[in-house]
């Protein structure tokens, strides 16, 4: 991923695909190239095939005995669909396993040897019985487990906004979810918007049920505006959400990424932006110096400033949601409470942005991964 960030040509990793496709740490190698490069699909036919080989792959320390096993449980998918711990375990001695599992596959009669295990598998429809079955397989494991199945279960949009709904200090739009028949109603005038959300008016947030990085997110302004939107969306369910207006007193919208790390927060980026639809790769950061420099003091200052300011937000948080690793993306109202994106086990936690752009990142990440691994540790203890 460095390398494709860094825009790297990686098609001298494309062409061993014609050398052993009987090499199942080959094909995953590939899989995710493929998926890196925008083919996606071959990328997901890549791990299948691998996955029909073996279900186990074993990644050692970059250097060095490894210190700690840690066996992390994924679901086959794409690299939005389960924690990417491998950014998390840079630099350390960690010796990651990880186990595929899925109604696809055969399920192991137990777990392979480990220190400690996580669960890694991120939540959506297809996975509530997977997380029941990974569930009721570790209860035979000796082993300290973190990332509980059934806690990964809440994660979804309206999960999220139901349990942090009443968060002192926190703002959550409550997320509803509703079919292409039910926005019609609405755009036609059959139905209210308050029959869908009660907390809300126009305008409103709309995406597709299961989508990430922004795909088919939208605001909509009035009941009419719905028809264009449906109209570009072939998806048939969505979530709703309240529009809150964000923007701070100089007109510009910031998204920090926090990581919950045994309940402790980290700061691990801010984006700014002129744009209410925030993603870090399109929020100019590269381009301006003055961005940058307010991220650097966001995150040197974090524990005094941001983290202080909403200490008791986050801990709320970590206790009703109870996940030992969780990735919030979040901003401020006007009136200072925390404004909660979004909650989940997914997001990207990484120190892949070039140094000489971004020289205050290294010792953030390294502190960040520096928890992370703590918190391993203590769990074997």
């Amino acid at each position: 991923m460095r390398l494709v960030s860094s825009g790297a040509d990686v098609s001298p990793l494309v062409n061993m695909a014609a050398y052993d496709p009987s090499d199942a740490n080959m094909l995953m190698g590939l899989s995710i190239v493929f998926q890196l490069t925008g083919s996606r699909e071959m990328g997901l036919e890549l791990q299948e095939k691998a996955l029909k080989i073996r279900q186990l792959y074993h990644q050692p320390p970059a250097e060095g005995p490894a210190g700690l096993k840690l066996l992390a449980i994924m679901r086959p998918g794409d690299m939005m669909d389960n924690t990417p711990l491998d950014f998390l375990l840079e630099g350390s001695d960690v010796a990651l396993d990880i186990l595929y599992m899925s109604s696809d596959l055969p399920f192991p009669p137990s777990l392979p040897e480990h220190d400690v295990l996580f669960i890694a598998i991120g939540q959506s429809d297809r996975n509530p019985f997977l997380l029941d079955q990974v569930g009721n397989l570790i209860k035979s494991s000796p082993r300290p487990a973190l990332n509980m199945p059934d806690r990964i279960a809440c994660l979804s949009r309206d999960g999220v906004s139901a349990l942090l709904k009443s968060t002192p200090g926190v703002d959550i739009p409550i997320s509803a979810r509703t079919g292409r028949q039910g926005l019609w109603q609405i755009c036609s005038g059959e139905k209210s918007l308050s029959a869908l959300l009660e907390d809300a008016n126009f305008p409103i947030i709309v995406r597709p049920l299961g989508s990430h990085g922004g795909r088919g997110l939208a605001r909509i302004d009035s009941p009419a505006a719905i028809a264009a939107y449906l109209d570009a969306m072939p998806d048939q369910d969505f979530y709703a959400a309240r529009f809150v207006d964000y923007r701070g007193p100089d007109g510009l919208y910031r998204k920090y990424r926090i990581a919950l790390i045994d309940g402790q927060p980290f700061a691990c980026h801010l984006a700014i932006s002129e744009n209410w639809m925030i993603h870090y790769k399109d929020a100019g950061m590269t381009e301006s110096a003055a961005k940058r420099a307010e991220e650097a003091s966001f995150m040197a200052n974090f524990d005094e400033d941001f983290g202080r300011r909403h200490e008791e937000a986050f801990r709320a948080i970590g206790q009703c949601i109870g996940l030992d690793y969780l990735v919030i993306d979040c901003g401020e109202t006007p009136a200072g409470d925390l404004l909660i994106f979004e909650a989940d086990n997914l997001g990207f936690v990484h120190a892949l942005d070039p140094v000489d752009v971004f020289p205050y990142k290294q010792a953030q990440m390294r502190k960040v991964f520096g928890a992370f691994h703590a918190m391993l540790r203590q769990a074997m203890n």
